[in-house]
């Protein structure tokens, strides 16, 4: 039945995801920054990634729109390039002083609305779900990515 599709984790998780995008994207642009600079804003603060391509990969989007927000980033005044000392061919990024100044009034910002959406959520609750995401987020990307992503699912056939 359709109301059982409407009940599966990956709708509920959907459904989850796309409110949690629209609460944090209304908090966060008073602040200058959208939801899908995030990673990019961990990653460059906490010095995981510096190019183009490590930014592609830790926020596991592709190379064409990860340039396409870094444009719009440097536009906006979140983020420099300069010439990668090491690599003629590429460009080392980092945030701007002003990225730097707003990036933890937005983390405070996200994690009250984690707060606010977990309200009711014991702890132990709280860290099984966390716990529980992890899991099919590492499925996903094994499924994607293992040797069965060439759309078999791994399992004997009838």
């Amino acid at each position: 039945m359709i109301s059982d599709v409407l009940s599966t984790p990956g709708h509920l998780i959907s459904l989850a995801a796309r409110g949690f995008a629209r609460l944090s994207e209304a908090r966060l642009k008073p602040l200058g920054f959208g939801v899908g600079h995030l990673p990019v804003l961990v990653a460059l603060r906490d010095g995981k990634a510096s190019s183009q391509r490590d930014l592609a990969r830790f926020a596991r989007v592709e190379q064409p729109p990860m340039a396409q927000m870094l444009d719009r980033m440097a536009r906006d005044g979140l983020i420099e390039r300069t010439p990668d000392p090491e690599d003629g061919r590429s460009s080392r990024i980092t945030l701007t002083a002003a990225a730097q100044a707003r990036l933890p009034d937005a983390i405070d910002v996200l994690l009250e609305g984690n707060r606010e959406v977990l309200d009711g959520f014991t702890r132990d609750e709280t860290e099984l779900l966390i716990s529980m995401l992890k899991r099919v987020i590492a499925n996903l990307d094994r499924i994607a990515h293992g040797p069965s992503a060439a759309g078999t699912s791994g399992k004997a056939s009838s």
